[in-house]
C-alpha cells in the first residue's frame, strides 16, 4: 500500500523565525481578508498598512497563507502580491487544509485555519477584523462558522471587532460561552458589532490595557487550551452610521437570500453588496477597524513577551 505523505510543516519567513527564536513578539494575520474580504487593488495597500500597524504596536507581523499546498507563516512582498492578485485563490478553513496539502492547492486562511497554523508555529497573538459565528436562521440551516470550535481548541489571543454584524450576535456569544472561550472587551463591556461600536450585546468582563489582556491569556494558557478573544470596538466617531448600517445589512441579507447564496459564499457576497450599497463606506470602516486591531495585537504581543517565563 502507498504510504501517505505527512502534512507539510509551516514554512516560517526568516524574520518570523528569528523573532520567535529570540522570544520577540509576533502577531499572526489572516489572508482571507486580503483575498476575499477587500476589493482589488485596495487589498494590496491594506496588506502593507496592517503589517505596519502590527510593527507600530511593537511586534513582527506574520501574514499566513497556503501556497502550493505549503503553509507559510510570514509572507514576502511577492507572496503578498500573489495572494492579493489571484481571483481564484481558495478559501481554506481547518477542514480544507489537508486537501490543500495533498493536492498542492493555494489558498487564503480563515480565522480557524490561521489560528491553528499560528499556534503550531508558536505564535500567541492573532489580529483579525471580525470573527465568524452563528448565522441567522441557524435553527433551520445549522450554519455556524468553524471559527468558534477552532478557538475552543487553540491557545492564543484573538483581537477582533466582535463578530460580523450579518450574524446572530447573541447566539454567537452563547456558543462561545458553551465552548468555554474567554471573551473580554477592551475598555468596555459592550460587545462590538464590527462596523458599529455596539452590537446590543454585553460582556461580563473587560480589560483596560494590553498588559491586562496579556495577563488574562497567560492565566488561561496555564489552565486549559482555548483562546482569549479581545473585543476591540471602534470609537463612536469612526463607526459606520448606525442607521446606514441597519439598512444596508437588511438589504444585503435579502439580496443573498434572493440569489440563493448559501454556506461560506454568504459572507463575501454580503460584504461586496455592503461595499457597493454604502458607496464604499463599509470598506473604509473595515480597514480602520483592522488597523486598530493589528496595532492593539502588537501591543498585547509585546506585553506577553515581557511577562516572566
Amino acid at each position: 500500500m502507498p504510504v501517505a505523505n505527512p502534512a507539510p510543516r509551516p514554512v516560517l519567513s526568516p524574520e518570523v523565525a528569528d523573532a520567535l527564536g529570540a522570544g520577540r513578539p509576533v502577531v499572526a494575520l489572516e489572508s482571507t481578508l486580503l483575498a476575499h474580504g477587500l476589493p482589488r487593488p485596495d487589498n494590496r495597500a491594506a496588506a502593507d498598512q496592517v503589517e505596519s500597524a502590527v510593527r507600530a504596536g511593537g511586534a513582527v507581523p506574520a501574514t499566513i497563507a497556503v501556497l502550493d499546498g505549503v503553509p507559510h507563516v510570514g509572507l514576502t512582498a511577492d507572496q503578498v502580491d500573489r495572494v492579493c492578485a489571484d481571483p481564484d485563490l481558495a478559501k481554506l478553513g481547518v477542514r480544507d487544509l489537508p486537501v490543500a496539502a495533498a493536492l498542492g492547492i493555494s489558498g487564503a486562511t480563515t480565522v480557524s485555519s490561521t489560528a491553528l497554523l499560528a499556534e503550531a508555529a508558536g505564535i500567541g497573538v492573532f489580529a483579525t477584523g471580525g470573527l465568524g459565528g452563528v448565522h441567522r436562521q441557524s435553527a433551520e440551516t445549522f450554519d455556524e462558522s468553524a471559527d468558534l470550535t477552532a478557538l475552543s481548541r487553540t491557545s492564543l489571543v484573538v483581537v477582533c471587532a466582535g463578530v460580523k454584524s450579518i450574524l446572530d450576535v447573541p447566539a454567537t456569544l452563547e456558543r462561545l460561552e458553551s465552548l468555554s472561550v474567554t471573551v473580554v472587551g477592551f475598555g468596555t463591556t459592550t460587545f462590538p458589532g464590527f462596523y458599529v461600536a455596539d452590537s446590543g450585546a454585553t460582556l461580563d468582563w473587560s480589560v483596560t490595557d494590553a498588559g491586562q489582556a496579556a495577563a488574562v491569556f497567560a492565566a488561561r494558557r496555564g489552565l486549559a487550551p482555548g483562546a482569549v478573544v479581545v473585543a476591540n470596538p471602534l470609537p463612536a466617531d469612526e463607526q459606520l452610521d448606525p442607521e446606514l448600517h441597519d439598512r444596508v445589512i437588511a438589504d444585503a441579507l435579502a439580496a443573498a437570500d434572493a440569489a440563493g447564496v448559501r454556506g461560506k459564499a454568504v459572507t463575501p457576497f454580503v460584504l461586496d453588496h455592503l461595499h457597493r450599497a454604502s458607496d464604499g463606506a463599509t470598506l473604509a470602516v473595515n480597514v480602520r477597524l483592522v488597523l486598530r486591531n493589528a496595532e492593539l495585537a502588537g501591543r498585547i504581543a509585546a506585553a506577553l513577551a515581557a511577562l516572566p517565563a
